[in-house]
């Protein structure tokens, strides 16, 4: 029996074809003939002003944070349930995180909580679209506009995904993408800053290339380059960017083949769930997905870490997701304590991610559900699976 991995990369010939060209062409550095189509066709596709790619989607947000004037003293309101480099980014520019709970329905941030949270240091609210399940966002504007704060969306999750119609990571004044391995779309490493209003778009190129005008003299707008602004070197190699674009021209087939799989699980774990008291992802009628990923939010903690040691056993690689970030070391160290945030600290516990990628097989991921559908929520010890014809334990 082979194991199934949580994640594995698709691999396009195309890209391999692309990353020979950027090889024969000599321009291997950034801001490359195929940097430049990525922000073109990520651009038509957001309907942005101006997309630019960074070497990660953590250095997306460190743009952004850089971008806002991020200075010690400042307040961003980040949900608790999230990956660090959400937090992180801002904490970089002496920014002071407040953690903000989730809904107990999308997992978003919880936009009613908002007004409470805000104060005159708040300077931006950072919205994470978890699962690619677009945030509240209208309410989200409303309130960030009134107290005169900058939304940046955390699109980690949610390239190609809507909210009201409109593209995830078009809604704030800016918005990141990753575009790491696990991702729909992915490079390995990279990601992207979105800029909507186009008033961001001169200085954030000048901050992404070191604080120069380094593309403006490349352009031929510039007689010489020099530092004008803080900075750092954000620019992902052409090689990256040519197996990104073989990636986003393949994006049909890519999420019909995620959505496929999304929907197996979704069709066939539906009465395991409703028998077992295990809620299956949410997605609200107002949002499009794009088929990100696939979680269990079990009973109990004693049933998530059940579940997860059944399915090792089966050699099936499933994970827990985000831990609370306001009850790590960093995040007790500004003030976090247990309570504050009663929903991510219940989720946490709770959540099991099945494996999730393009290339899963049918077969794999039928021997997934049947292991899934062999667990009983608040059931500590499983017998030796039947074979597959008996179907003792459907």
């Amino acid at each position: 029996m082979q194991p199934i991995p949580f994640n594995r990369p698709l691999s396009l010939e195309t890209g391999l074809d692309y990353m020979r060209q950027a090889c024969a062409a000599g321009h291997l550095s950034g801001d490359g003939p195929f940097t430049h189509r990525c922000h073109a066709l990520l651009e038509e596709l957001l309907g942005a002003p101006r997309v630019l790619l960074t070497t990660s989607g953590t250095h997306a947000l460190e743009l952004a944070a850089l971008l806002l004037d991020i200075q010690p003293g400042d307040e961003v309101i980040v949900p608790a349930f999230t990956f660090v480099s959400t937090v992180n980014a801002f904490v970089l520019r002496g920014a002071r995180p407040v953690f903000i709970d989730i809904r107990s329905d999308t997992l978003n941030l919880d936009e009613r909580q908002l007004d409470d949270l805000l104060t005159a240091r708040t300077k931006a609210i950072v919205p994470v679209h978890y699962a690619g399940v677009g945030c509240e966002m209208d309410a989200i504007n409303t309130i960030a506009a009134r107290h005169e704060v900058a939304v940046v969306e955390d699109n980690a999750h949610g390239l190609l995904g809507k909210y009201r119609g409109q593209p995830l990571g078009s809604l704030g004044r800016l918005a990141a993408l990753s575009f790491h391995e696990t991702k729909n779309f992915s490079c390995g490493e990279g990601g992207a800053l979105i800029l909507n209003d186009p008033a961001d778009a001169a200085r954030a190129e000048v901050l992404r290339e070191k604080g120069t005008n380094r593309a403006q003299f490349f352009r031929g707008q510039a007689d010489k380059y020099t530092w004008l602004d803080v900075g750092s070197s954000f620019l992902p190699s052409d090689l990256l960017a040519a197996l990104l674009l073989a990636q986003l021209e393949a994006r049909a087939f890519i999420q019909e083949r995620r959505r496929h799989v999304w929907e197996r699980y979704a069709g066939q774990l539906q009465d395991w769930a409703e028998d077992n008291d295990v809620r299956l992802p949410t997605v609200p009628a107002h949002c499009a997905q794009p088929w990100h990923m696939f979680y269990l939010l079990l009973p109990t903690a004693a049933d998530q870490q059940a579940l997860l040691e059944h399915l090792r056993r089966e050699q099936i690689m499933a994970v827990f997701h985000y831990l609370p970030l306001h009850l790590s070391r960093m995040g007790r160290s500004f003030g976090g304590r247990a309570g504050d945030c009663p929903v991510t600290e219940d989720v946490s516990q709770r959540l099991v991610r099945l494996p999730f990628y393009p290339g899963l097989s049918e077969d794999d991921q039928a021997r997934i559900v049947e292991a899934v559908r062999c667990f009983r929520c608040g059931r500590r010890s499983f017998a030796v699976p039947p074979p597959p014809k008996a179907r003792a334990c459907g």
